[in-house]
């Protein structure tokens, strides 16, 4: 019995010694990953950097970025440490990309699409400076609008812009430079804007002066008298209606349905250097993306987005085109979802190619971009959609649910222009207004 107890005492003694050298090699441990919060055993447990900067401009589809933020979706995926910066104007977000994190400015950006090519390219650069960039997302379609001063109501302009032709030449005659605004050379507010009047036989290049003005000034700029017509997204042109300063004569929508918009766009050296963590960036946005894809968080993502820290904006002013609900300010109203800004339904996220070489054949089409590009190799290196699947994939995407190819196929515009993305070239001989022979 003697001999039992003692084993058993034994056993316990080996037990407890066991368990403290547990305890204290796993003390150790912490420690070590402690003191070194960004070396191996950080990277083997997830993103590189817990750290991203992005950028974004007061408009609506910017929404993604600022609910990952809100909603700590974001820190779901690691980047616990994710700043959404407010940018003034999308100069101001190129110069910042330029720049970097690393040099006080930013990692990215919610961006107009073809700006990542722009700065790639070093079109619009300082010094000209090639800055690679890539597409991770498209972060909507739909959603923006062109709207015209009201004074030019009564010409009835719509999506059909001949109307304000013979006014507009009337103002010329009189000595007024009629200007058309948009907010930046080359991007997305910019070519349908011109696309929208050349299509009513107005030359953006030489019957009006198109100006740039940063997109939260729209409707300042509108009410002062500043321009006769201008293309934003939203909510500024909801809020020009509403404060009875002028009307919008189109959504954007009217022109080409579920056209694409803007993009998530980041430093390609970034996600170079943490692949592990742009994926989680991106997890997050396409979560983002598909919470505010839902109707019933409409009011929710309005009041959201309409802080002071955001847009500084009424909640009254954001909702009713989030929700499909339009009020033109001309007598004309529609409430059709399918029209409304998407941020995940039909596909609205994924980075269509295709859609890409739109935005750059339309560059070369107002001599923005050189007719010879080779718009193939540089959608090769910009657009990323292989990282959109993989985000995709891994937040519970089903195969089923995504596109099968890189090719949303032939589009087909409001005035029944047809872009086929296999044939760019015969799409711009079809067109009698633009800049090139």
């Amino acid at each position: 019995m003697e001999n039992s107890n003692a084993r058993k005492g034994l056993g316990r003694r080996r037990i407890l010694k066991n368990a403290g050298a547990v305890t204290a090699t796993a003390a150790l441990m912490s420690a070590v990953r402690a003191s070194f919060p960004g070396g191996a055993f950080a990277q083997a447990a997830g993103p590189e950097t817990n750290k991203v900067t992005l950028g974004f401009i007061a408009l609506t589809d910017s929404s993604p970025l600022i609910v990952a933020k809100e909603k700590k979706l974001f820190d779901k995926y690691g980047i616990t440490d994710a700043n959404v910066a407010k940018q003034a104007s999308w100069g101001t977000t190129r110069d910042n990309i330029v720049l970097g994190s690393g040099s006080g400015g930013i990692d990215g950006a919610h961006i107009l699409t073809p700006k990542p090519y722009q700065i790639s390219l070093g079109l619009t650069t300082p010094e000209n400076k090639p800055v690679p960039m890539y597409i991770l997302s498209r972060l909507n379609t739909n959603g923006q609008a062109i709207s015209v001063a009201k004074e030019l109501m009564p010409t009835g302009a719509t999506v059909n812009a001949e109307p304000l032709k013979a006014a507009f030449a009337k103002m010329k005659a009189g000595g007024k430079e009629v200007k058309c605004a948009m907010t930046f050379r080359g991007g997305t507010h910019d070519l349908w804007i011109r696309y929208w009047l050349a299509a009513g036989g107005i030359d953006p290049e030489k019957d009006v002066s198109t100006i740039v003005v940063p997109p939260p000034q729209m409707v300042a700029n509108m009410k002062v008298g500043s321009m006769e017509a201008f293309c934003v997204g939203e909510p500024w042109n909801e809020q020009l209606v509403n404060q009875g300063i002028g009307y919008s004569a189109c959504t954007t929508g009217d022109l080409w349905k579920n056209h694409p918009e803007k993009s998530l766009g980041l430093r390609a050296d970034w996600v170079d250097k943490n692949p592990k963590a742009a994926l989680a960036v991106l997890q997050a946005v396409l979560e983002a993306a598909q919470w505010c894809d839902k109707l019933e968080n409409a009011k929710e993502l309005s009041e959201i987005v309409g802080k002071r820290q955001w847009f500084n904006c009424p909640p009254a002013d954001i909702i009713n085109r989030i929700e499909g609900k339009v009020n033109y300010g001309d007598g004309r109203k529609i409430d059709n979802r399918d029209l409304s800004m998407k941020f995940w339904r039909d596909h609205a996220s994924y980075p269509y190619q295709s859609h890409e070489l739109w935005f750059l054949t339309e560059n070369q089409r107002w001599g923005m971009m050189a007719a010879d590009l080779d718009t193939k190799a540089i959608i090769g290196k910009v657009n990323r959609e292989d990282l959109w699947r993989e985000a995709a994939k891994a937040i519970g995407v089903a195969a089923s649910d995504m596109p099968a190819g890189t090719s949303r196929g032939k589009e087909t515009f409001f005035d029944g222009k047809v872009f086929d993305p296999a044939d760019p070239k015969a799409y711009l001989a079809a067109l009698q207004i633009k800049k090139v022979a």
